[in-house]
């Protein structure tokens, strides 16, 4: 088994109340939060799960033709108890249509695959979220393990 490690970050900076930046490290942003014309941290997440297995399904269907259709509708139910919020039945769906012909045939036949593939093993996002990995929030300067 090969295990290669490639550290990811991101930096939030607050613009105003509930209103914040995230800046990558290449330096490309974006604004989110609460508020009119803003997408909320869970739509975020909701869009990474998308984007991410999009990515995937886009490189592995597009290389033998180019969709008329393309477009992902991530959902969720955002479920409240005792006070804890969670999302439950997450739920992918692509609407993908190829044009009529040979190319748009070989196009086709791949997105069951491209499904697969991005779900079982390509897409980072979703099988992070399903493997449960803990997330830690810990003040700078202290100590993580406390």
């Amino acid at each position: 088994m090969t295990r290669s490690v490639t550290p990811r970050s991101v930096t939030l900076t607050r613009e105003s109340e509930g209103v914040y930046v995230a800046t990558g490290a290449d330096g490309s942003q974006l604004r989110f939060g609460r508020g009119e014309g803003l997408l909320s941290p869970v739509e975020l997440m909701l869009a990474a799960i998308a984007g991410c297995s999009s990515i995937d399904v886009d490189a592995m269907t597009t290389r033998r033709a180019e969709p008329d259709t393309f477009e992902v509708t991530a959902s969720a139910d955002k479920v409240s108890e005792d006070g804890a919020n969670i999302l439950e039945n997450i739920r992918v769906v692509f609407d993908l249509a190829f044009p009529e012909g040979e190319q748009g045939d070989a196009a086709r036949k791949r997105i069951g695959a491209a499904l697969r593939a991005s779900h079982e093993k390509h897409c980072t996002v979703s099988r992070t979220v399903e493997a449960g990995v803990p997330v830690a929030l810990v003040e700078k300067g202290a100590d993580p393990e406390a």
